[in-house]
């Protein structure tokens, strides 16, 4: 197979983190030390896959302005491939706000560019560009404004049109859209899978009330989605149960070790880049889902988002349970 990857990022934007040693409303505030890099789902993605020693990778989305130029040239640095589409405006920045000594988390998001009928024109012929030289495509992520949500739905159809496998991994309409082009893997939330889901089923983020009914409801909820959609790989994340996945019909139940969680932000982008290292090398499902797991897993000892170690990843490997689920 084909193991050149490209990641999608329509809303590109600088991660900046501010540490500060407490945080107060309406003063003036001297900032301890400042993280920034080129941010976004699809470049997540991107730099997981070269942590894990995957280096045939291009970034691509839209870049805007000044900010633009920075996540571009903070990619390359990183050794991560780029060939983005310039649009007017100014790409967003995306502000984490770290109080060290109350130990809380704020964030500040901007708006990003506001795109027209012409960029994602220029972003289809881009598209028809690299998917002649990828294996794998994957578009993740929120679109920014002014962007059709039957956008994602004609990227996928112009890379499945030159045989290229597509994993979408996004929320809310653009998802529901996508879906419609019928990617090769998709990666819900609990929430959007509620309209499979038994009504009587029980829903609720404590492990304990969740119970073996849940799963099993969970578990027949994407079968359906899958068998719905035609859509070969559903996979939901259900946090420290692990994840549930329907692949060609086959229902897997995938368990995942305790950890200390540092930053649970960018687990699920890292485990979309550890399914796709798997699967581009034509690994076995449970493989696949192993490798997923592992990197998802991985990430969440780490500060920084997408930010998977080697050693951690492989260690965890090790401890990943995956089954066929009867």
């Amino acid at each position: 197979m084909n193991t050149q990857i490209i990641t999608v990022t329509l809303n590109a934007a600088i991660d900046k983190t501010y540490y500060l040693n407490g945080f107060s409303t309406g003063s003036v505030m001297r900032v301890d030390r400042v993280h920034a890099i080129a941010g976004g789902k699809g470049l997540n993605v991107a730099r997981v896959l070269q942590q894990l020693g995957h280096e045939s990778v291009t970034a691509t989305g839209f870049t805007a302005g000044y900010n633009g130029q920075f996540i571009a040239k903070a990619a390359e640095e990183e050794g991560i491939h780029t060939d983005f589409v310039a649009t007017a405006g100014e790409s967003r920045v995306c502000l984490s706000i770290v109080d060290e000594l109350n130990h809380s988390f704020t964030e500040v998001l901007e708006p990003g560019p506001h795109l027209t009928a012409e960029d994602e024109n220029k972003m289809k012929a881009k598209m028809e560009e690299l998917a002649q030289q990828a294996g794998l495509i994957i578009i993740s992520g929120s679109m920014p404004k002014g962007c059709r949500p039957e956008l994602y739905t004609e990227l996928i159809e112009i890379c499945s049109s030159h045989g290229v496998d597509v994993f979408l991994d996004a929320s809310g309409s653009p998802l529901v859209e996508g879906m419609k082009g019928k990617p090769d893997f998709i990666k819900p939330n609990e929430d959007e899978i509620k309209p499979w889901l038994n009504a009587n089923g029980p829903i609720s983020n404590d492990t304990e009330v969740v119970g073996e009914f849940a799963l099993q409801n969970y578990g027949t909820a994407i079968q359906n989605l899958a068998k719905d959609t035609g859509i070969p790989r559903v996979i939901v994340s259900l946090g420290a149960m692990g994840a549930l996945a329907c692949i060609d019909g086959v229902l897997y139940r995938i368990r995942i070790p305790k950890l200390q969680a540092v930053n649970p932000v960018g687990s699920g982008d890292s485990f979309v880049a550890g399914f796709a290292y798997a699967h581009v090398r034509d690994q076995s499902v449970e493989q696949c889902l192993r490798y997923a797991a592992a990197a998802g897993s991985a990430n969440v000892l780490n500060p920084t988002a997408g930010c998977v170690l080697p050693a951690d990843h492989e260690r965890i490997m090790g401890q990943i349970e995956v089954d066929v689920w009867e």
